[in-house]
């Protein structure tokens, strides 16, 4: 197999068909390196990728423009390094999902995806200065024993999470709900921009695609995926960060959570959690002792 041109023909599908590994998967099985699609009956389409035969026909026309384009050099000309599932740096434990992406889109240290102490730190977009006083406690020794702090570079306890990580040191990757040519939210700009040149952007979805409300439950999967564990800070009952959490709990990921005032709404989702046996914790030690009997 030509690895490269596979990942040719692999981006100028997913250019144009911009779904998980799952929902590719039939095509790979009767055709693996993507050498027959360009030549591939439309009802033939129509039947691994169960899209209409009108949607069928526009994807195999759309794809064999795509192939005309050098979208590895073009990507490269934005410093954007695409991470295909088969790719050595591709973190292994999303296969765990039963929809992985089908490949990454990365800015920044790449070489941060082969350290496997990612720990994800998530809350609410309304954050408030309690999430910040707690990640003063938590956040030094996590950084002290080179875990690597994911989140989703929203509004409230995410940035509050990439910027303690920066400000202790240490590194933070964020996964974003849309394509890198795109930024959501816009006041989080800056921070991205640090995070783009000296920690990592990490998405699944093509640079062009901007953001949607239902992407952002999908990157939820990612940030649990990668993660050795999830802390939760402040958060509603229901909120987004239930997503994240229903990923983690499938998959059997450690859930951390920093109690809260019983008086404030924000601590109704980290206190539901702790009732079905989240561990509580009030500094970042107690989060390093219990996962490090994973690397002994």
């Amino acid at each position: 197999m030509n690895e490269k041109q596979l990942t040719h023909r692999l981006l100028a599908l997913h250019y144009v068909f911009p779904v998980p590994l799952n929902r590719l998967a039939p095509l790979f099985q009767v055709d693996a390196e993507l050498e027959a699609l360009e030549h591939m009956s439309t009802q033939r389409i129509t039947k691994l990728l169960k899209l209409s035969y009108e949607k069928a026909n526009k994807l195999k026309s759309a794809y064999i423009k795509m192939l005309e384009t050098p979208l590895l050099q073009a990507y490269e000309q934005k410093s954007i390094t695409p991470i295909p599932y088969y790719h050595p740096l591709f973190p292994k434990t999303l296969f765990d999902l039963c929809d992985p992406p089908a490949c990454l889109y990365v800015k920044g240290q790449v070489e941060l995806l082969y350290n496997e102490r990612k720990m994800a730190i998530v809350g609410s977009r309304k954050a408030t200065a309690y999430t910040e006083k707690a990640l003063q406690c938590i956040m030094p020794p996590l950084v002290e024993h080179d875990y690597i702090v994911v989140s989703g570079l929203a509004k409230g306890a995410d940035r509050m999470a990439h910027e303690s990580a920066i400000t202790n040191g240490g590194k933070t990757i964020a996964v974003l709900g849309h394509g890198l040519f795109h930024l959501y939210p816009k006041e989080n700009a800056k921070l991205a921009e640090i995070i783009s040149q000296n920690h990592l952007l990490v998405t699944e979805y093509p640079p062009y695609i901007g953001p949607k409300r239902w992407y952002f439950p999908m990157r939820n999967r990612i940030i649990s995926g990668m993660s050795k564990a999830i802390l939760v800070t402040e958060a509603a009952e229901k909120s987004g960060t239930s997503s994240t959490m229903d990923h983690a709990l499938e998959h059997g990921k450690d859930i951390f959570v920093v109690p809260g005032d019983i008086t404030s709404k924000l601590s109704l989702g980290p206190h539901k959690l702790l009732s079905e046996g989240a561990t509580p914790v009030w500094n970042g030690y107690q989060i390093v002792a219990e996962l490090e009997r994973n690397f002994v």
